[in-house]
């Protein structure tokens, strides 16, 4: 039997799901394939190198340091997650990823980005060894989290890549096609959510006026992702997949400053989780 995880980005909201992955690995549950989008990218490739309680840890050391994210950031770099300090000196100096742990761990790990040429989703498996800030891994895991207006795309070979969350919010269908017989989908909204038209599409069509198919894809989205969780809801109801989501909106700021919020969103995180384990246990048995 292959077990798949599925985790939606969201930005901040992606406390929640590293609350919910922390459960999983205090509890030996482990997975042969997952799929993160954004957030559930950057967070979430915490379960293959098996660090519980490290996505949490450095996002309240740094949420206020200006190094990590700020508009100083955005207005000189044009990114408001400073690159060099976010992809470079936190997880290989300061709060170091566990390269070694993450490429020897057999699960298969991918990220999603979108391709702004096409506006499609792009599935980048993480399987390069890279033990520096300039590797493709780390590149496409930032492509994946790169947010349009408050991000520059990030250019890996010919192609320039941005949040795939854009293009792909919950990636379900994409472990479905990996052969999963079980999978898990982490969300970071609660069931009864529905996103409504992007507000920002005068500023987007004027930022990425060279890139008509990309325009399209986040004109588009907000249809595409209630979409998706219908179908994930669909699927829940049939008993062919586990899902974990919040109960109500976790009402979180994407650039989030305040620790003790990061800390709340992540408990709820571990609270659904371990309310929901023997059930998940059951499930994936």
């Amino acid at each position: 039997m292959k077990k798949g995880l599925v985790m939606e980005g969201g930005a901040m909201r992606g406390m929640f799901t590293c609350g919910v992955i922390d459960v999983l690995m205090e509890n030996g549950i482990d997975f042969d394939s997952a799929v993160g989008v954004s957030a559930g990218a950057t967070f979430g490739l915490n379960i293959k190198s098996k660090q519980i309680g490290r996505g949490l840890r450095y996002n309240k050391i740094y949420c206020n340091d200006k190094r990590y994210a700020s508009i100083q950031s955005l207005i000189k770099t044009g990114d408001i997650y400073n690159v060099p300090f976010c992809y470079g000196t936190l997880p290989y100096e300061l709060d170091k990823w566990d390269i070694n742990t993450f490429y020897s761990n057999p699960m298969d790990f991918y990220c999603v980005a979108t391709d702004i040429k096409t506006g499609q989703a792009v599935y980048h498996k993480c399987n390069n060894y890279d033990t520096t800030p300039a590797g493709e891994d780390i590149k496409w895991i930032r492509a994946s989290a790169s947010m349009p207006i408050v991000s520059r795309p990030v250019q890996i070979d010919d192609g320039l890549y941005l949040d795939g969350g854009m293009s792909d919010s919950i990636p379900l269908k994409f472990m479905e096609g990996q052969g999963c017989d079980k999978i898990l989908v982490i969300e970071t909204q609660p069931a009864s959510y529905v996103k409504k038209p992007q507000k920002y599409m005068g500023l987007i069509k004027l930022k990425l006026r060279k890139y008509p198919k990309m325009i399209a894809t986040m004109a588009g989205r907000h249809d595409m992702y209630n979409d998706q969780k219908a179908y994930v809801k669909s699927k829940e109801e049939a008993g062919d997949i586990f899902v974990i989501r919040p109960d109500a909106p976790l009402n979180i700021g994407a650039t989030e400053k305040n620790p003790d919020e990061l800390q709340r969103v992540y408990d709820e995180g571990r609270r659904i989780a371990i309310e929901r384990l023997d059930d998940l246990k059951k499930y994936l048995a």
